[in-house]
């Protein structure tokens, strides 16, 4: 198999501006009929050197409980969401640019072998957010399609992978509302067995004339389908800009992060996690720019529908993104069933927040308190040294985040009593 290795040239492809190869034809019908599309070459990121070390040279900065350490557990370009397959024979990372990322760790020693990018005769647009169905498929949410993958951690190995429309290209959203701001997607499989993707609104607030629009296609919310695509329906309305979620594992309940309003100021309007408890609930977007803090845009307005307040308020314009329960049993008691959460920082408040892992816990009344976990990716000159996106965890119970400022995935694991 040729391959093309990147070393000297890692920081360019961190940029986006080195490319392995010209945008690959669009090879789904082709890989949909298990038929070669002549792809040979992958690109495959290397992982030592001086880069990896001045990622490490950062983590010993990084604040944790006591007992618990974190190390760099894989370079990964543009490194977003994660999608760990349930063989644990492969992690897939999504980007917001044109590649997917499959990470090995062939011998567990708990760093990564390879990375390289998954399947290079396929061209992705936003392939944001990847995601598992217990029984191995692989499907990943773009700007505006959801591809399935079969068994993807057997055909990972080959440039040509079996591959499907679940949702096909201009069908997510209408095209004419495709937009470059607000489009990663992230997919969860959920207890009912039904795939929910996040539609992000591209908007800071949704003007009126959009408002029945989004409301009909679960833009501005979140959708379920089975996974054939079938039944489309709008599970979640009210919603900014989520860009994580999950299920509870005992309620099997949906919760969610959301990003809110810009340009009101440094202190408002908190960011959120959210609790919903039922299909169809309302959470107040546009009509509420975060918590109970009303948008100037539709500020006196009656709101024209009963909204759930968010369950967790969180620091103004941290930007709360991915989030995962805690099912592992290698973290300490009290970790069991909390969510762990990325901020991955303001990008225009006047002194930067964020760029840490938060983790919440709910009680047995469902109530529910954020604090900091992991953190320390903003220097005292206020200057990101990293920015957390996502949280997922490996069959060993410890968690990896990914980063898409550095480009890497950092593994944390408990080593207390």
């Amino acid at each position: 198999m040729n391959k093309r290795l990147i070393g000297a040239t890692i920081a360019l492809v961190l940029s986006g501006t080195a490319h392995a190869q010209a945008p690959a034809p669009d090879n789904l019908e082709k890989l949909s009929n298990f038929q070669s599309t002549g792809t040979t070459e992958f690109t495959v990121i290397e992982q030592g050197g001086d880069y990896a070390a001045g990622i490490k040279k950062t983590l010993e900065g990084i604040t944790l409980p006591p007992g618990f350490k974190i190390g760099l557990y894989a370079i990964v370009p543009d490194a977003r969401h994660i999608a760990v397959g349930p063989q644990g024979v492969v992690v897939f990372v999504g980007t917001r640019k044109d590649k997917v990322w499959s990470v090995t760790d062939r011998n567990k020693d708990r760093v990564a072998d390879e990375v390289k990018d998954f399947a290079p005769s396929l061209r992705f647009a936003i392939p944001n957010g990847p995601c598992f169905s217990p029984d191995g498929m692989l499907y990943i949410a773009e700007q505006n399609r959801v591809l399935t993958f079969p068994a993807a951690e057997f055909f990972y190995e080959s440039p040509d992978v079996a591959a499907f429309n679940v949702i096909k290209q201009g069908d997510l959203v209408p095209p004419a509302e495709e937009s470059y701001n607000h489009t990663a997607r992230v997919c969860k499989l959920g207890p009912d067995g039904k795939l929910y993707i996040s539609l992000g609104q591209p908007f800071n607030v949704s003007p009126p004339d959009k408002l029945d629009l989004y409301r009909d296609h679960g833009i501005g919310g979140i959708i379920r389908i089975n996974t054939d695509g079938t039944d489309r329906e709008v599970y979640t309305y009210g919603v900014r800009n989520s860009v994580g979620h999950d299920f509870h594992p005992e309620t099997g309940e949906l919760w969610w992060t959301d990003n809110q309003v810009d340009g009101m100021g440094d202190e408002i309007p908190p960011g959120e996690i959210n609790h919903q408890t039922a299909a169809g609930q309302h959470f107040g977007h546009p009509w509420y720019g975060g918590g109970d803090v009303r948008t100037n845009e539709y500020a006196g307005q009656d709101v024209p529908y009963d909204v759930v307040m968010p369950a967790v308020e969180t620091v103004a314009h941290a930007a709360d993104l991915g989030m995962s329960f805690y099912t592992g049993k290698m973290f300490p008691a009290k970790y069991k069933n909390a969510i762990f959460s990325a901020q991955h920082g303001s990008w225009n408040r006047t002194t930067p927040v964020g760029a840490r892992v938060m983790v919440t816990f709910i009680d047995a009344e469902g109530n529910a308190s954020i604090e900091p976990f992991a953190e320390g990716w903003i220097d005292e000159n206020d200057e990101y040294l990293g920015r957390p996106v996502d949280v997922a965890q490996l069959r060993d119970g410890s968690i990896i985040v990914s980063d898409d400022l550095a480009g890497a995935l950092y593994r944390i694991w408990y080593e207390g009593n």
